[in-house]
């Protein structure tokens, strides 16, 4: 006897429709997996036949064979433990085919037919109601997750005896676990940096913004501090995006279940991390710590400690916005619109400048560590320098929440700008859209023109002076985009010359 039960396979942040096809039929003993399944789908034939028996139910002594379709795409984890099950019941007329129609199964099975976690739940739910199904039959811990789709039935179980029961109509379908309490942790606040007011408003047009920023400065000066505090100022996250922050972390396997994700993801991998962990890889391709910064912050501590390998591979993720891994099996797109954050020390010895011991050689090294085509991807640069002990006791920066009021304010406007388009910030801005929406007056135009010839700027570097500026400018309140703003985001860049103030 044939049967047929419908699951997904999560696909880097997506989620693939898999058909579980088991056929049983007169032959000796045999159980076989095929459908290009890695070692844990394989594996389960031993966890199946074991919660199947433990739960009560016969395991067909015959020739077994299932296939997961479609054959091309690769399976990999324990999730296809239970709809395999179903599967098998079915075939062997222990269940009724008509009980799982236009539903989807997921889950990991013990040896007990306990029903564990998986991960991407979200991504399946979301798969689920794209395929116009009904019901979606997941492990109870993450039953919760699955509801953040709507128009969709979600029944969390707990075994497979309950899942059997509740299909055949022996028992009513189990409640929802209960949403679990808000635990978010307060962000740290703006307000306990000291000294260092007048890097206030460089770090307001960068949160308003979404732009690249590099902190340099001596150790101990507080460049950590500064950067750990960047996301209490940044906007809260819109319905889509909160989702597609969700949806990546429960692919990763980086939340356990809980409700919507609130807070902008905050990331700081150790210097150590190779190009793959920072980017994505390994096979099947995972995300990285790009991809886990969507729609927040990556802040690399250090920066001119990470492997040159490591710091190119960011070039293209922060260009497109996006990364393509690809393996012999194919290639898996994962989505990287995060805001780059670093902080380095101005040589090896920290000192910098006049305190400097460090040797011509030394600095040659550290200069080339960090190469000029990822700084020319960054848009503000600040130095950090020791504050004098005065300011240390007396100058306390704004709290949090009242930076924040201006920069909602100033995303407000960007969000009406691009109203209808994919971008939401200005650091997504294209050359188009800079020429055609950005407002940029004549004199401010010349202005650049200035800065341009004058300290030999790359393309690149004049459009991302320019969105610098259209963020100065919806600080402003301001409908065009002056000199002033010019000004203004050319000496948030170009830190090595003096900038021409009023020039036009």
């Amino acid at each position: 006897m044939l049967a047929r039960v419908l699951t997904f396979a999560v696909d880097g942040v997506q989620a693939r429709r898999v058909w579980v096809e088991a056929d049983v039929r007169l032959g000796l003993p045999a159980f076989c997996v095929v459908g290009l399944a890695d070692k844990a789908v394989r594996e389960a034939r031993e966890r199946v036949r074991a919660a199947l028996v433990n739960s009560g139910y016969e395991f067909p002594l015959r020739r077994i064979t299932v296939n997961l379709a479609p054959a091309h795409l690769r399976k990999v984890g324990p999730a296809f433990d239970l709809p395999l099950a179903v599967a098998l019941l079915i075939a062997s007329a222990q269940l009724d085919a008509a009980v799982v129609e236009r539903s989807a199964v997921v889950g990991e099975l013990s040896l007990t037919g306990e029903v564990r976690p998986v991960r991407g739940v979200l991504a399946v739910a979301e798969a689920a109601r794209q395929h116009d199904l009904l019901r979606l039959v997941v492990p109870r811990d993450r039953a919760r997750e699955a509801t953040l789709v709507p128009g969709l039935e979600v029944l969390g179980i707990e075994s497979l005896d309950q899942l059997v029961t509740t299909l055949r109509g022996e028992a009513e379908p189990p409640p929802l676990p209960e949403p679990p309490p808000d635990a978010a942790e307060p962000l740290p606040d703006l307000s306990d940096v000291r000294g260092h007011n007048a890097l206030v408003p460089g770090l307001e047009i960068a949160a308003a913004g979404g732009h690249n920023l590099l902190l340099q400065g001596p150790p101990g000066t507080g460049k950590t501090m500064i950067a750990r505090r960047l996301p209490s100022i940044l906007p809260p996250l819109s319905p889509e995006e909160a989702v597609e922050v969700t949806r990546i972390q429960s692919v990763a396997g980086v939340r356990g279940a809980g409700a919507l994700v609130r807070t902008r993801p905050f990331r700081a991998p150790h210097h150590t991390i190779s190009a793959s962990g920072l980017v994505g890889g390994a096979s099947p391709p995972q995300p990285g710590e790009a991809t886990l910064a969507h729609h927040g912050v990556l802040f690399l501590d250090e920066l001119a400690e990470f492997a040159r390998s490591s710091l190119e591979a960011l070039r293209q993720p922060l260009e497109d916005g996006h990364v393509t891994i690809v393996r012999g099996q194919g290639a898996t797109s994962f989505p990287t619109r995060f805001m780059l954050v670093a902080a380095s020390n101005p040589c090896p010895c920290g000192g910098g400048g006049a305190h400097c011991r460090c040797s011509a050689a030394d600095l040659a090294r550290h200069r080339r560590r960090l190469s000029g085509p990822l700084l020319d991807r960054i848009d503000i640069l600040m130095r950090v320098e020791r504050p004098p002990a005065a300011s240390l006791r007396q100058q306390i920066a704004p709290r949090s929440a009242a930076v924040a009021a201006r920069v909602v304010t100033a995303r407000e406007r960007q969000l009406a700008r691009f109203a209808g388009a994919p971008e939401r910030c200005n650091a997504q801005m294209t050359s188009r859209q800079i020429r055609e929406l950005g407002a940029v007056t004549p004199a401010a135009l010349r202005l650049l023109s200035e800065l341009y010839d004058r300290h030999r700027l790359s393309a690149r570097g004049h459009t991302r002076i320019l969105r610098v500026a259209r963020t100065v400018a919806d600080l402003d309140g301001a409908a065009t985009v002056s000199p002033e703003h010019v000004d203004v985001a050319a000496g948030l860049r170009l830190d090595d010359a003096p900038i021409l103030v009023g020039a036009a």
